[in-house]
């Protein structure tokens, strides 16, 4: 255990649990979060260390590392925690090479989830709360456990079931799609108690849901935004847990994202001519240049830019019906991303369709999107649900206006054009409702008008720069959460 003269130093120990984070393993916006709270949090006082599996080639990114917690047995094969540094954090490695090391990304390979994924994060989830009740040989132990998706639904629920009361625990819901389903035969394999097996426990339509089970269990819901909090209680948004979260109404909290303004900053981008609010001259050069790198022509109205997975849930359909219609008005689209194969073809027609309007990229590159950023005049997000997004955070900071649907955090952080906002200053992007091709098609209607006012335009491309995005407050209010937590 830790001793009380170290414990005085700071305000109290959070473990975190995840299946990514930034910097070591990615595949969307939790592992931004998870990298950016304990740093952030450092600055409230609290000390948070990062509990992930060990990926392969994982472990060699750890600095200093040492063995600090190991079981001989851990759902078919020995495993073991290292503890150390790596991408500034400090970090907890679940070294179980039976379980994580393995070709293939965190939960899948060649298209297909692996189907031992309900053992491998139950796993995660078991040494999460073995960890929390019992500490680390290093005489570490937290005072809270912060369980993130359905990953690590199952930490909470080990906690209570085990009669730990002295560790406080909280559950992240960054997506209610993904929940962690497995056969219910697998009850004794994934270590849980038959007599939980129920409607007010993890059982769900027969089977076993590891992020119902940290529902019901921990001591706090939160999820990425406010609207989506609101949004998960009902049927369309709930993915059948909406009665769950209803009956957790007063245990449930909506806490935005934020984004590293280290990384996102247009002032030292090295992959742009960087630019400020207060001297935003550079913006027009990045936008010459990003034409140019997509090989569009002039452009007289809005250069648009979608950075996205190609999915139906990020309305890219709604997208591609819009375009023609947004093209003749002058427009022209940049596309990065990659998703499902009938939406790759369809971008990819609509660049033989529309020449010197509409270029696609398919795939990801890190390098390029910033510079995408930093030329593009707006950004597109009409996702269908979005429990927060980041995508329509990196616009304001460049400068590169929002055009997003009225759901989740999309409608959290962006305030709308209308004649009302406009005329008080307070306008930073474009925000539509019904969410559909007609919704869609008057947003970028608006976008070319206002654009074409080129006053107006710069005033609320200023006041997009000048959004707090950061982690500052945010960081503030999962302190809070924490300390009301302990108290």
């Amino acid at each position: 255990m830790t001793g009380a003269n170290d414990r005085a130093a700071v305000r109290g120990r959070v473990l975190s649990v995840a299946s990514e984070c930034v910097g070591l393993i990615k595949t969307g916006g939790l592992a931004d979060v998870v990298g950016a709270l304990p740093a952030a949090l450092a600055a409230q006082g609290w000390d948070m260390r990062v509990l992930l599996p060990a990926y392969r080639g994982l472990a060699a990114h750890l600095k200093d590392a040492r063995e600090v917690w190991a079981e001989t047995d851990l759902y078919g094969g020995p495993a073991r925690v290292l503890a150390g540094r790596a991408a500034g954090l400090r970090v907890l490695l679940l070294d179980a090479p039976h379980l994580f090391d393995r070709e293939g990304g965190p939960y899948s390979a060649h298209g297909a989830d692996f189907p031992d994924n309900p053992e491998r994060f139950a796993a995660l989830s078991w040494v999460a709360a073995a960890i929390a009740r019992e500490g680390t040989d290093d005489d570490w132990r937290p005072d809270i456990l912060h369980a993130h998706d359905w990953q690590a639904g199952l930490a909470p629920a080990y906690l209570r079931y085990q009669g730990v009361s002295d560790v406080r625990s909280v559950l992240t819901i960054h997506n209610i799609a993904f929940q962690g389903i497995a056969a219910s035969y697998k009850l004794s394999a994934l270590r849980l108690p038959h007599s939980e097996f129920h409607s007010g426990g993890f059982e769900y339509w027969g089977n076993i849901s590891s992020l119902k089970a940290g529902l019901v269990t921990a001591d706090r819901i939160t999820t990425v935004s406010p609207t989506y909090a609101d949004e998960l209680m009902r049927p369309e948004f709930g993915m059948g847990l909406e009665g769950v979260i209803a009956s957790r109404a007063s245990d449930l909290e909506g806490l935005l994202n934020g984004v590293d303004e280290a990384v996102w900053d247009p002032a030292n981008d090295p992959e742009i001519a960087t630019y400020s609010a207060r001297r935003p001259k550079g913006k027009a050069q990045n936008r010459a240049a990003l034409l140019e790198e997509f090989g569009l022509g002039e452009v007289p109205g809005p250069l648009a830019i979608l950075v996205s997975r190609l999915t139906g849930q990020k309305g890219i359909d709604l997208v591609l019906a819009a375009l023609p219609d947004f093209v003749a008005a002058g427009g022209a689209l940049a596309v990065l991303g990659s998703g499902e194969p009938a939406l790759e073809a369809a971008l990819r027609d609509a660049e033989v369709r529309f020449p010197g309007r509409v270029a696609v990229r398919i795939g990801y590159d890190e390098g390029l999107s910033h510079r995408m950023f930093g030329g593009g005049d707006a950004v597109l997000v009409p996702s269908r649900f979005e429990p927060c997004g980041l995508t329509q955070m990196y616009g304001l900071r460049y400068g590169t206006i929002p055009v997003v649907a009225a759901t989740g955090g999309l409608n959290d952080t962006v305030i709308g054009a209308t004649p009302a906002s406009l005329a008080a200053g307070a306008a930073t992007g474009i925000v539509f409702h019904p969410i559909d091709n007609l919704g869609l098609s008057q947003a970028l209607r608006h976008l070319v008008q206002l654009h074409a006012d080129e006053k107006e335009w710069a005033r609320m491309r200023t006041r997009a720069m000048k959004t707090d995005v950061g982690w500052s407050s945010r960081s503030a209010a999962y302190a809070a959460l924490y300390e009301s937590l302990l108290s």
